[in-house]
């Protein structure tokens, strides 16, 4: 009983990181996988990072749309990201991790924008910023914010 046991307690961390795994990449494959069918509803409006808008004499009005996204990464992306500061290099999983958060915030802009009835988002801007970080002292997910800002444009 004593080896079974030992082999368990052994293998434990292994399991929960495995786990952290698979949960993390099925939960991660099911939002690029909503945002894909969002973006795509909202390919209608036009985004665009240009300051003056064309024909502003056809414009009726235009607002203030903002999106947000926290978006955390789960405990293996952590594990991973942190034996890859070790040795240095590219950090990819912190680069879809970037890469969602910024879909989000576009896409619930966008969603502002169709419901103040826009076609156009002008004037779009990203601004981000690092929620909580794993340090040695605390072994916290890390968590990326989104903000995703510009003017939507209502057209005769």
């Amino acid at each position: 009983m004593l080896p079974v046991l030992s082999v368990i307690i052994t293998l434990f961390p292994f399991m929960l990181i495995g786990l952290g795994y698979v949960v993390g990449r099925w939960r991660e494959q099911s939002h690029l996988k909503s945002l894909a069918i969002r973006e795509e509803a909202l390919g209608h409006i036009m985004v665009t990072d240009l300051k003056t808008i064309a024909e502003p004499e056809t414009a009726v009005s235009g607002c203030l749309v903002m999106g947000e996204a926290v978006i955390a990464t789960d405990y293996f992306k952590s594990i991973a990201t942190q034996l890859r500061n070790l040795i240095g290099g590219e950090m990819k999983s912190m680069q879809s991790l970037v890469d969602r958060a910024r879909r989000e915030a576009i896409v619930r802009m966008l969603e502002q924008a169709d419901r103040a009835g826009a076609t156009e988002v002008h004037n779009v801007r990203l601004e981000t910023s690092n929620i909580r970080s794993a340090t040695p002292k605390k072994k916290a997910a890390i968590s990326v914010e989104m903000l995703a800002f510009g003017t939507a444009i209502v057209r005769r």
